[in-house]
């Protein structure tokens, strides 16, 4: 049995939070696997269902993020789940919007989840990581508690369904293949980069025009030479102009 946790905090204020990523992955999954009949027991919103063969229990803590430790080992207690077999999904501000990366143990992170959690059942569960981007230091509160942007959806959407679709990977182990899946389905979902416009050969230039000549060395050219007689009585007579005799 498994135990997947998303973070978040309640309240339909905080649905659209970037801080509430968590609860958004595990309603994906939810939704992909239909498993549909949440209630609140141990301070959570939590189901039960199967996926690839492998009972699980799904969880949102109710508790307030600060809180979400509470949640999480009540659970955790009750169904007799070891640490390993827990895996819990949240944003994480070190990672750059749409990326994923999964981990086991380490530390919180300054994180406030998994702050809470880390006393309460170990350090030593799965980690989903999440990435929403870091705005800078003085702007972190403002970023995680405000709303993901109407641009976001490119990457959010194709990331929580492929999460949904793929969560078997993850559930089964194979960490790489499940983060190596989403990362193809946010790739697919990118508009491609517009193509580079061909260049235009270049064009030859014009051969120049013949260079004009005068029309009186155009007639000298076109008019026939005319026969120099060599014997008789006009030959004599240009030998004598010739010759000055």
């Amino acid at each position: 049995m498994k135990l997947l946790v998303g973070l978040g905090n309640p309240g339909n204020q905080y649905q659209g939070n970037r801080h509430n990523i968590g609860f958004m992955a595990l309603d994906a999954i939810a939704r992909v696997h239909s498993i549909t009949q949440f209630r609140s027991k141990h301070s959570g919103s939590l189901a039960e269902g199967n996926i690839g063969g492998e009972k699980v229990i799904l969880l949102k803590p109710q508790t307030f993020m600060n809180r979400s430790g509470d949640s999480v080992q009540q659970v955790a207690k009750f169904y007799k789940i070891d640490p390993a077999d827990v895996i819990v999904l949240y944003d994480e501000l070190d990672l750059a919007p749409g990326k994923v990366r999964v981990k086991i143990g380490g530390g919180n992170g300054g994180h406030n989840g998994l702050r809470s959690i880390d006393p309460q059942i170990g350090v030593n569960y799965k980690r989903v990581r999440l990435g929403i981007g870091h705005p800078g230091k003085e702007y972190v509160t403002h970023h995680v508690l405000g709303d993901f942007a109407k641009a976001d959806q490119s990457w959010l959407d194709p990331l929580l369904d492929a999460i949904g679709k793929h969560v078997d990977l993850l559930i089964k182990g194979d960490d790489a293949g499940f983060m190596n899946k989403l990362a193809l389905a946010i790739q697919a979902n990118q508009e491609p980069p517009p193509k580079a416009e061909a260049k235009a050969a270049p064009k030859a230039e014009p051969k120049s025009a013949p260079k004009a000549q005068s029309h009186v060395r155009q007639a000298r050219q076109a008019a026939p030479q005319a026969a120099v007689p060599k014997s008789g009585p006009m030959a004599d007579m240009l030998k004598k102009l010739f010759k000055g005799d």
